[in-house]
């Protein structure tokens, strides 16, 4: 199995790396699982952010670790999130993860969708 281990294409806060022990340790998630990233066509501004938890990465995934969190991401994912920053918010405005992604010509208001 080929994958590709890196430190900068993808960035993750210190708040949302936290949030992301905790759900898995909330869930019975097992410590070694990573989270896949992804992007699919959707959304009422063209494409969406995917997470879901999995055992370990598939053939051609970037592996990003940070603070103990592994991270997977496809090639095609990576094409569209290459520089983002996932954080975390749990202020007025709701809580949930944000991605701050430079590539994103437009969001949509909920912040799950983007275009570029």
């Amino acid at each position: 199995m080929s994958t590709t281990q890196i430190e900068s294409e993808i960035t993750i806060t210190d708040k949302a790396s936290n949030e992301i022990i905790k759900i898995k340790s909330e869930n019975k998630i097992p410590s070694d699982y990573g989270l896949r990233v992804g992007v699919k066509g959707g959304g009422c501004s063209g494409l969406s952010y995917t997470l879901g938890f999995d055992a370990a990465p598939k053939e051609g995934d970037t592996v990003i670790e940070h603070n103990n969190v592994k991270l997977f991401i496809d090639g095609k994912s990576l094409f569209y999130l290459s520089g983002t920053e996932l954080d975390f918010s749990d202020g007025l405005n709701g809580r949930g993860f944000i991605f701050n992604n430079p590539n994103a010509a437009k969001t949509c208001g909920c912040g799950s969708s983007f275009g570029v």
